[in-house]
């Protein structure tokens, strides 16, 4: 089932997410939503906040990313086109390497694209959709897609790691994401008006 996304001024973005337990109430069913809401509008990666749930889970699939890079070989696409995985109870352990920026964009926070700043490399601990622990280690496009996605249960935006005069530059626009004076391919919860539509 295709989810509405939650859209960019509703607080449940801005809130720590809960860690779940593992008979969360139709938690495979929840997982199978979410893969096929960011199918649908063509994403990345999507946090459990974003549909509306304020707890610890996030999937990511690398395939439309590295499609969308192109055919260019880079060190930091390397393997993303099969990077399709489930995060739950997620902690990032270490962040090193060198800082590097990127732009990113959000399905909470659509059609604003801006350069973030991350590490390159990580150290995540994490229970998969079967409940198997996981430490892993990831760099490059493949931390990134993480490092936004987590940003989403710890209540952080990528508009949050602007600089506080490229925030205030946005300001007009993501005023109209929140009031849902905007036009979107997918279904959204517009905090403002309360509704959810598709335009």
């Amino acid at each position: 089932m295709i989810l509405p996304i939650v859209a960019y001024g509703d607080p449940i973005l801005k809130k720590e997410a809960e860690e779940i337990e593992k008979d969360y109430p139709d938690l495979q069913k929840l997982i199978a939503d979410m893969f096929e809401t960011m199918y649908h509008a063509k994403g990345v990666g999507l946090a459990a906040p974003q549909i509306g749930k304020s707890i610890r889970l996030f999937i990511v699939d690398g395939a439309p990313f590295a499609d969308e890079e192109g055919e260019e070989p880079d060190p930091k696409a390397a393997g993303i086109e099969n990077f399709k995985k489930v995060f739950i109870n997620a902690i990032i352990e270490e962040e090193d390497g060198k800082n590097w920026s990127f732009q990113e964009g959000c399905l909470s926070i659509p059609k604003i694209r801006e350069n973030v700043i991350r590490k390159e490399k990580l150290v995540i601990t994490y229970f998969d959709e079967n409940w198997n622990f996981h430490e892993e280690t990831y760099d490059g496009y493949a931390a990134r897609i993480i490092q936004h996605e987590y940003d989403h249960i710890e209540g952080v935006l990528f508009t949050d790691h602007l600089t506080s005069l490229k925030r205030k530059l946005l300001t007009k626009r993501l005023n109209n994401i929140t009031t849902g004076n905007i036009s979107v391919e997918y279904r959204m919860r517009f905090p403002e008006t309360k509704k959810s539509k598709l335009i």
